[in-house]
């Protein structure tokens, strides 16, 4: 089978360099810059567990014209949210029928954009739980927990071994829009951490920080409310129940959500790497998604909405907010 990566940056050389590590012919396609990278470094991938694999420069295919994913059996989208329209648009005169797609990206709606172009291959919606930290050089670093979300569907049933291989198995489900959603409440840190310019751990580990997000997911899930939407539960802790987790004084959210803080102390978010290599965030896509939905539904989502802007602001002009700092600005 040819497995194509599209879009091939933090997450796709992750996921694809896992699989590829694993025995599993894998062709990366993505922007130059990276590919010099790859051609001089090869690939280096690491995770919290341990997990130390190495792929030399000579045995990583990457190409930069959407030409490579001719005759791709399975194709994994990763590019930026932002990017897949102009993804979908350059895959769909060279995919065939049949093709098998996958959006592994933020946000809720990049499966239903990508199936408005492909029209004869079959798309799937997925989602990556875990973090991904480019670290340069060609090393790339898991720092959380989690497998592959997709949406169940038949088309995949010739890859499921090649992911347990990797060591990322695919977690099917019937229904992949709480899924999404349930990952997006957890991406709604993503602002409050790249604003923060801390290493996630230092930053949930303080109080402040914490009653951000958790005003931020609060404000959410009375919009999912609205809208009838349930988020699903991810990890141990229901997701409603979050926001009162993360405004405990920092001794008890110690005591009661110790693995919350069991983070590598290398993770970050991508949208920390984003600002910090002054490239478009994915902001619209995660609050800007919240403030989306609360807008069709005539309702204000003022906490996501200051998130939006802060983030927009930064891309211009960065600046390292304290906790204390941040809260004042979301409680104006």
């Amino acid at each position: 089978m040819k497995i194509v990566v599209y879009g091939a940056g933090g997450i796709g050389c992750y996921v694809g360099g896992r699989l590829a590590a694993s025995g599993t012919a894998v062709t990366f396609v993505g922007r130059q810059r990276m590919a010099a990278e790859l051609a001089a470094h090869g690939l280096h991938l690491t995770d919290y567990l341990g997990a130390d694999l190495r792929i030399a420069p000579g045995d990583v295919r990457y190409e930069t014209e959407p030409a490579a994913a001719a005759g791709a059996d399975l194709v994994l989208v990763t590019v930026k949210s932002a990017a897949t329209e102009s993804a979908a648009a350059e895959l769909a005169p060279v995919l065939k029928p049949g093709a098998v797609v996958v959006s592994f990206q933020n946000g809720v709606r990049n499966g239903e954009l990508l199936r408005s172009r492909l029209t004869e291959q079959v798309v799937v919606p997925g989602m990556v739980p875990f973090n991904v930290l480019n670290r340069g050089a060609g090393v790339f670093h898991q720092g959380t927990e989690g497998a592959l979300d997709v949406r169940r569907d038949a088309a995949l049933a010739p890859y499921v071994e090649a992911f347990q291989w990797a060591g990322l198995p695919l977690t099917q489900h019937e229904d992949i829009l709480p899924v999404q959603w349930a990952k997006l409440l957890l991406n709604l840190n993503n602002p409050i951490n790249a604003l923060s310019n801390l290493p996630l751990r230092d930053e949930l580990s303080e109080r402040a920080y914490r009653r951000c997000l958790a005003a931020a997911q609060s404000e959410t899930l009375a919009i999912l409310d609205a809208a009838g939407i349930e988020p699903a539960q991810l990890l141990a802790v229901p997701m409603r129940r979050f926001p009162s987790i993360l405004r405990l004084p920092d001794f008890l959210f110690r005591r009661l959500a110790s693995k919350m803080l069991a983070i590598d102390p290398l993770a970050r978010t991508s949208m920390w790497e984003d600002l910090e290599a002054g490239r478009p965030t994915e902001i619209d896509y995660l609050n800007g998604e919240v403030v989306r939905l609360a807008e069709s539904l005539g309702r204000p989502a003022p906490v996501n909405a200051k998130l939006v802007e802060l983030i927009r602001a930064a891309e211009t002009a960065r600046r390292a907010w304290s906790g204390a700092e941040l809260l004042r600005e979301l409680q104006r």
